[in-house]
């Protein structure tokens, strides 16, 4: 396993991520993500993560309600790993309480006490990377970094990051950190895959000016690019999530595939490894994260970073993007 530090800090994580959104309780009366691996289903996945060199796996609070926390911690235990050596992230905004008062959001009342419940479901003593599930509009830039500090301050993170945020929105976050003398982002979390990539544009330079550590989310789009397209798999005929997301450019998206599958044929890759090893070949990217239902993902995703491919090769996979509408909610 290859480690790389975090953006601009001297913490080390691998280059591939363990997005562990991909277990929890399943069912939809469970959560949005219904596919998700209960304990017993994903322990040999995360088995092979470990044994492979993992030490950064991504959870959040919402993800099925709580119990994907709740499962990462037990993962941590049971497989008696290092506090010191592993890298865990999770994160806050959406509402764990839905229709409620205080539900959700980033007050610093929600902030305060989401970080409690997540570690207590994680079961540690502090998480190494906080960070914002997009930006809520209806909390002051101010509160939110405040809070965020002093969550750091008081020992419960030691790391602040931000996910699918708008480049002006984070600069002026960082502004206003820098002039309070209070804890700035060290990471961003972006949709980026070879069917999206408004993010080239303007926040991913603006992440490598600031030494950010990025780390993208559906680096394979919810599976669009690790299968040809329109494969029908036990995800996708109960995943209500990515039809979201990715259907409303079905058309554009669906010739990028194409000329991916192809490609990968061509080289005796995967789609997955393909698409990857393309994601791993930008100096900006600091370790996708990689959703997983199997042992066989797991091993895919660790084999990329071997890939090296050539300037000809990463151009004929990126020649048929055309430009998104970024809405900001992905």
């Amino acid at each position: 396993m290859e480690y790389v530090k975090f953006g601009n800090t001297g913490m080390d994580v691998s280059r591939i991520c363990l997005g562990m959104m991909s277990f929890g309780k399943p069912g939809k009366e469970n959560g949005v993500f219904p596919w998700a691996k209960d304990y017993e289903e994903g322990k040999a996945i995360f088995k092979k993560a470990i044994d492979l060199g993992i030490n950064y796996f991504d959870t959040a609070n919402v993800y099925q309600m709580g119990t994907s926390e709740k499962i990462t911690g037990r993962y941590i235990k049971d497989f008696g790993l290092n506090r010191d050596e592993i890298v865990v992230a999770t994160k806050v905004n959406f509402e764990m309480r839905p229709g409620r008062p205080n539900g959700g959001g980033l007050s610093r009342k929600n902030i305060m006490a989401e970080i409690d419940h997540s570690l207590e479901r994680l079961g540690l003593d502090y998480v190494d990377v906080y960070q914002i599930h997009r930006l809520n509009p209806h909390t002051p830039m101010e509160e939110i970094m405040e809070a965020l500090h002093d969550v750091v301050k008081s020992g419960k993170a030691r790391y602040i990051g931000a996910s699918t945020i708008f480049a002006w929105q984070l600069e002026r976050l960082q502004q206003i950190a820098e002039q309070h003398g209070w804890t700035k982002f060290a990471s961003l979390q972006p949709q980026y895959n070879l069917i999206y990539r408004e993010e080239e544009r303007e926040i991913l330079p603006l992440c490598a000016d600031r030494k950010m550590a990025v780390v993208p989310w559906s680096p394979l789009a919810g599976g669009r690019c690790a299968h040809p397209w329109g494969t029908v798999t036990e995800r996708n005929k109960v995943d209500d999530v990515s039809p979201m997301v990715w259907d409303a450019t079905n058309d554009v998206d669906k010739v990028v595939v194409d000329n991916l599958e192809k490609i990968a044929r061509e080289h005796g890759r995967t789609m997955a490894q393909e698409s990857l090893a393309w994601m791993l070949s930008k100096p900006y990217i600091t370790a996708p994260i990689v959703g997983t239902t199997s042992v066989q993902h797991v091993e895919e995703a660790v084999a990329a970073l071997d890939i090296k491919l050539d300037e000809d090769e990463i151009e004929a996979l990126e020649a048929p993007y055309v430009p998104h509408v970024k809405t900001g909610a992905y």
